[in-house]
């Protein structure tokens, strides 16, 4: 008998046998690539995946359970788990950012329940959650439930009652202003022109370890609270860059001519000219989150600016420069290399938790499609889609979101990550479905908007204004309160309105 022979069949036989090596799963889905081995959404390409997930979290949200006093599990709670209620209470700015992407998500879909939704948890927290009228920190919401079924809102995570964060309280006045415009219920004003006043008494210039407010402050004795850092440090409580909202807020309401206008916009420009002084020198970009006990950078207060700053490039001369020169910062500081034989580099939370996060990817990706699209350098297009595609993968079958290596959070998970789909579609229509209608960007406020088999009617809050549209359902024939340009090819119209009211009709 030839040996050899035999081996080399015993081998051969034995190599047949051997099953394919197993794909990497990614928290809830096997990794999936394109020929080149670069990764690819879970859910099939992105215009249709971007679109399932999007509507997976939604539902998930919409649906889910009740704590034991009757209240919505995701307004007493920061992380979701299947079989008890956590025991943290809610996420400082867990609200407003699901305020933030419900408007958009409002908009894309035309499901009423979204806009009710909207309503509800602005209408509970106003309820149950604001400082006093006589208070030093006077009318602002509590970000946190300290006792943690409570049904009422009265503190801080970190420090305990009493205190709370005026960088969330400007990122909920700025959600009420948009609020106000989508339901005409001058409820929402009135909150948010008090927020603005009593942040207008307290604005200082700053500097370079104090911002113009507070990150932590004591509602009724002002007392603002240093905290004692678990390195042994303190952790002033002097100092955030979030202040997007604040811009956002005294902007809004100096244009509508609502509340003490002018001093709105000194007080703007107080901000502004603290942040091009400091932060976007000194790229000294923290803190946010509410539940870190020392000093740390974060991806989202320097690439949210960023974002404000591409909307917006009145801002500055050097609007440009300034916004890639965050997201430059950030890439440098937060990159995440695990997954780049699969061409994505995922983005950390921060720097006292280098972990790489579903909202942080995503929002990093989105605002770097908005810089391309404002700019028209195509460099980072394809490396931030690769991002978006990687967290898809967060997003499980049922719509549960998961935090790499970590929680279920309803922060990272939902408000924040929501939005930066939606913004990715408008930057970038061939993102969104193609066989279906929505709306993808409105410079104005969507008050209704109800997609039909051949017409779309909407109403908003300013006459004139420009929306976007991906009309994959079919083609438009005419349109009434406002003009059109059509691009049959993209399936994107975009539109110039002039009245309240527009309808689009469908080719017959």
């Amino acid at each position: 008998m030839n040996y050899r022979i035999l081996a080399l069949a015993l081998a051969l036989a034995g190599l047949a046998a051997t099953p394919a090596v197993a794909a990497e799963v990614l928290i809830y889905h096997d990794i999936q690539t394109d020929a080149s081995g670069r990764i690819i959404p879970w859910a099939g390409p992105p215009a249709k995946a971007y679109d399932h997930i999007v509507r997976l979290v939604w539902n998930f949200w919409i649906k889910m359970r009740q704590c034991p006093n009757g209240v919505p599990y995701y307004m007493q709670h920061q992380v979701w788990k299947p079989d008890q209620d956590d025991k943290r209470g809610l996420g400082g700015d867990q609200i407003n950012m699901a305020l933030s992407s419900w408007t958009l998500l409002y908009g894309y879909l035309g499901d009423p329940a979204v806009r009710q939704n909207m309503i509800y948890m602005a209408d509970y927290w106003l309820d149950h959650g604001m400082s006093k009228p006589s208070d030093v920190w006077a009318n602002l919401p509590y970000p946190y439930n300290t006792e943690l079924h409570s049904g009422q809102y009265d503190g801080d995570m970190m420090v305990g009652k009493g205190y709370l964060q005026p960088d969330k309280a400007a990122s909920f006045g700025a959600e009420l202003v948009v609020l106000w415009k989508m339901t005409q219920n001058q409820r929402y004003l009135d909150a948010a022109v008090k927020i603005a006043n009593t942040l207008v008494r307290h604005v200082k210039p700053g500097d370079n370890d104090n911002s113009p407010w507070p990150y932590r402050v004591h509602a009724v004795t002002g007392e603002v609270r240093q905290v004692k850092s678990d390195d042994g440090g303190v952790y002033l409580a002097s100092y955030t860059t979030n202040w997007t909202g604040a811009l956002r807020l005294f902007e809004d309401l100096a244009a509508l001519g609502k509340g003490d206008v002018a001093t709105y916009r000194r007080t703007r420009q107080t901000l502004v000219a603290w942040l091009k002084t400091y932060p976007l020198k000194t790229n000294k970009w923290g803190p946010f989150f509410e539940d870190v006990g020392r000093w740390s950078d974060t991806e989202i207060n320097a690439d949210t600016l960023a974002w404000y700053i591409l909307e917006h490039p009145e801002w500055d001369p050097n609007w440009r420069e300034q916004a890639k020169g965050i997201l430059g910062w950030s890439f440098k500081m937060f990159a995440n290399r695990e997954w780049e034989k699969y061409g994505v580099v995922a983005i950390n939370e921060q720097t006292a938790y280098k972990v790489p996060g579903n909202s942080h990817t995503s929002r990093y990706a989105s605002v770097e499609l908005l810089y391309t699209e404002k700019t028209g350098d195509l460099a980072g297009k394809e490396d931030a889609i690769r991002q978006l595609n990687w967290a898809t993968y967060m997003v499980d079958d049922d719509g549960k979101n998961r935090y790499p290596r970590n929680d279920n959070w309803l922060t990272d998970g939902y408000g924040d990550y929501v939005r930066h789909y939606l913004r990715a579609m408008a930057s970038f229509p061939e993102l969104a479905p193609e066989d279906q209608n929505h709306l993808l960007r409105t410079s104005s406020v969507i008050r209704t908007i109800d997609y039909g088999p051949d017409r779309i009617t909407y109403e908003k809050s300013d006459a004139r204004s420009t929306e976007r549209f991906k009309l994959g359902a079919w083609p438009p024939g005419r349109v009434s309160g406002g003009e059109m340009r059509w691009d049959p090819k993209t399936k994107v119209l975009n539109l110039s309105s002039n009245k309240n009211r527009v309808t689009i009709w469908r080719a017959k």
